[in-house]
């Protein structure tokens, strides 16, 4: 560039020297009223430089973080001891609870048992149970010289008046009227060929007369099924006793006669002893 050049001049003239410049921050660092001060030189300049400084506080903190390392190593010691000591303690009281013994021994592997086979199922024959048959009603023994059928009769005649609530006067009056009339049989009748297909112990010939007292179904007395029935048969003479006055207080024979009208009155009264006996022994 040109020494004459304008612009050169003009940054010339301008431009601070290097000296100035170290004057101008002199006087701003120690102020205007006081005299710039010499430069320091020899030990004390050396220890107040900077580099040395950031040196010598580096091998400072060096220093002081190997003894706090050295502290606490030496203290390490101390602090784990009271902790061990404490885990001791609680491991031995749980020993304690958990068991009445402090010796510990190894379990034993558990042996994982073998698969058993499968069993086969077999098949057992059950038996189905039985119905049990009811037991057949005791047949009462025969007494005062009746056969076993003819006591068999006489039992149905008197559970009849036991159901009916008739005195045992009563039963008696009914066993000899039976007596008398069919021999405490249950009599069919030759004259009505239908009696004789319902069971029946002996056939009779007296007019339309059948079953134990020898009713007629021509008089009323119930139907031909119903008469060979000896329970119907009993009730039906049953009720016509009870419908007596005062039957209770006449003779056997009276009473009998007043419900049969028979061609015999008088013929009841031989059975009555026979009657009793067989009365006492089905009550």
């Amino acid at each position: 560039m040109h020494p004459d050049d304008p612009s050169d001049q003009k940054l010339t003239a301008t431009e601070p020297t290097t000296g100035s410049r170290e004057r101008a921050s002199t006087e701003r660092t120690i102020g205007r009223h006081r005299a710039p001060e010499p430069p320091r030189r020899g030990a004390r300049a050396v220890l107040t430089s900077t580099p040395l400084r950031v040196a010598l506080a580096t091998g400072v903190s060096c220093c002081l973080g190997f003894a706090a390392y050295a502290g606490v190593r030496d203290d390490a010691p101390e602090r784990t001891e009271p902790l061990a000591e404490a885990v001791a303690d609680r491991a031995a009281l749980a020993d304690q609870r958990a068991s009445r013994s402090l010796e510990r021994t190894a379990s034993p592997t558990p042996v994982s048992p073998s698969p058993s086979p499968t069993p086969t199922p077999t098949r057992t024959a059950t038996k189905k149970p039985t119905p049990k048959k009811p037991a057949k009603p005791r047949r009462p023994k025969p007494v005062a010289g009746l056969t076993q059928a003819q006591m068999d009769n006489a039992k149905v005649i008197v559970d009849v008046g036991r159901e009916l609530d008739v005195p045992k006067f009563g039963m008696v009056i009914a066993v000899a009227t039976a007596m008398q009339e069919s021999t405490l049989l249950n009599y069919a009748s030759g004259v009505l060929p239908e009696s004789q297909d319902y069971p029946h112990q002996a056939i009779g010939w007296d007019h339309d007369s059948v079953g134990l007292f020898q009713q007629r179904p021509s008089s009323g007395w119930g139907t031909v099924a119903e008469l060979m029935r000896p329970a119907f048969a009993a009730r039906a003479f049953y009720l016509a006793l009870l419908e007596v006055p005062g039957w209770q207080d006449m003779s056997l024979t009276v009473a009998a006669q007043t419900v049969q009208v028979s061609a015999f009155p008088d013929a009841y009264a031989q059975h009555e002893d026979r009657a009793t006996e067989v009365v006492e022994a089905l009550t």
